[in-house]
């Protein structure tokens, strides 16, 4: 896998490399169906009823094709609930008899005991298991009644089958960010790892990212947390942001989005970044001619994306090489310029530049498939957001409308 630089740029370190772009990405997220069970508040897709136009078994393997001839490392599957998908199996089986890896995301619904075994017999599948509260109360108020005890059941029978190094993925807002302690216990009890990840305003996310997103006193928080415990915390990169703080957090500390990763949704539509499912960061889709591979290479928005950055407004900034100006979905959906500050700058610039954004101009996600024709509202109280170190982090959320 080659870097494709711009001509007059001399490639030097990783980052600089992946800054302009490789070959094939390092690993791609895969939606393989909008259809799921829950109606997670913020879910990034919107997801719930199943497009009737998604990729069939055999588009879909046509595609596992060309992620083999492009030495694409692992592809992460993920929804809408991916595993409901009657073709799901025998899709994770093809891709690891062609040398694609596969990590996919799950609440973990369809992970029975004879699942779980499956899996645990398996070399080239890790599995995700999503979960956005220590207790249920917590988790239950933004993913569902009763996701909760699914998720443990589901980690209690990979536990139970000898799977190790599971990763529990949680989705940081400012009411679980008072128990990243409680899901290093999680993680511990079950012998797999944790995974954090940002809260982005993008699919159902837009309606609740103002209540939900972290306060800035919780993001120091999260920070100092990360230094002093995530030597085993995964983060996904998604919080670079917080490297204007100081001491960058481990990782790759760049948005990858059409440089190294991208995403593929169910019908095959081809998008910069898994965060950003918005008609302008569509760059083509794999039914086109030349396929995956022709839209990763050669589409205009994958090549402008590969040019070099000026940095804008942030460029004077003293934080921005560490930061990178934040990422590009978080911007975009709150209104901000793709060169302006991150919304969540931890030197206080996207606050002050949101405060003169008109929240209803902001870009809207381009697609909805949500059970319902709106997407579903989580209902909060008036009170100030809970401080990261409250007995109750659910202070002032009340349960989503379902």
């Amino acid at each position: 896998m080659t870097a494709v630089a711009a001509p007059s740029h001399r490639v030097g370190s990783l980052v600089e490399q992946f800054q302009f772009g490789l070959d094939a990405p390092i690993c791609l997220t895969w939606e393989l169906t909008y259809a799921c069970n829950l109606s997670c508040v913020h879910c990034l897709s919107s997801s719930g009823r199943r497009d009737p136009r998604e990729l069939s078994t055999a588009e879909c393997k046509a595609v596992i094709d060309e992620l083999e001839r492009m030495q694409v490392f692992y592809v992460n599957i993920g929804g809408g609930e991916p595993t409901v998908r009657p073709d799901f199996w025998e899709l994770v089986d093809y891709a690891t008899d062609h040398h694609v890896g596969v990590k996919f995301s799950t609440n973990g619904v369809k992970i029975t005991p004879d699942v779980a075994r499956r899996l645990a017999d398996s070399d080239y599948v890790d599995v995700q298991i999503s979960l956005d509260g220590a207790t249920a109360e917590v988790n239950d108020a933004v993913r569902g009644v009763g996701s909760y005890e699914t998720a443990l059941r589901a980690m209690r029978n990979l536990a139970d089958a000898g799977f190790t190094g599971f990763k529990i993925s949680v989705v940081m807002t400012r009411h679980n960010i008072g128990q990243l302690d409680e899901f290093k216990a999680i993680a511990d009890r079950f012998d797999a790892q944790l995974r954090i990840t940002r809260l982005r305003p993008s699919g159902r996310g837009a309606d609740v990212w103002d209540e939900l997103h972290p306060t800035a006193a919780q993001q120091r928080t999260l920070y100092d947390w990360l230094l002093a415990r995530g030597d085993n915390v995964l983060t996904g990169d998604s919080f670079f942001h917080l490297a204007g703080y100081g001491e960058a957090l481990p990782g790759l500390n760049l948005c990858g989005a059409g440089r190294v990763v991208c995403l593929i949704d169910p019908v095959g539509d081809v998008y910069a970044c898994p965060f950003a499912i918005h008609e302008s960061f569509l760059a083509g889709n794999v039914r086109g001619s030349g396929g995956f591979t022709e839209v990763w290479r050669h589409s205009e928005l994958f090549t402008d994306l590969r040019r070099p950055q000026t940095g804008g407004a942030c460029s004077s900034c003293s934080a921005f090489d560490a930061c990178r100006g934040g990422c590009m979905a978080a911007k975009f959906f709150t209104g901000l310029p793709l060169d302006g500050p991150d919304p969540e700058c931890v030197k206080g610039h996207g606050e002050s530049a949101l405060a003169g954004v008109d929240g209803a101009s902001a870009p809207r996600p381009s697609l909805d498939h949500s059970h319902r024709s709106r997407p579903v509202p989580v209902t909060l109280g008036s009170r100030p957001p809970v401080s990261a170190c409250n007995e109750n982090p659910l202070a002032g959320l009340g349960a989503p409308g379902r």
